[in-house]
């Protein structure tokens, strides 16, 4: 069964808090909040650090990198949008 990311934020919240021993209902949408906003940088972070190694692998034909760190940027638009539409 496939799991939204916010899904995926409060499961990990709900470990978070049975790990420090915290009540369910002690600030659980901020850690879940906090937990959605962690994996979202670290996905725009990763689409970036993609689109500069396309760059670097196709230095010899800086159209095609240029093609395909264009593409990498458009999924991350596209992310950041479906993530943004989600909340």
């Amino acid at each position: 069964m496939s799991k939204n990311l916010r899904e995926r934020a409060e499961i990990t919240a709900g470990e978070v808090q049975d790990i420090l021993g915290v009540l369910p209902g002690d600030h659980s949408k901020e850690v879940a909040d906090a937990v959605e906003h962690a994996i979202i940088r670290a996905l725009i972070e990763e689409r970036e650090r993609c689109a500069t190694i396309a760059q670097q692998c196709h230095e010899g034909d800086a159209q095609k990198a240029e093609r395909v760190a264009d593409e990498i940027r458009r999924v991350r638009s596209v992310l950041i949008s479906n993530l943004t539409a989600m909340r």
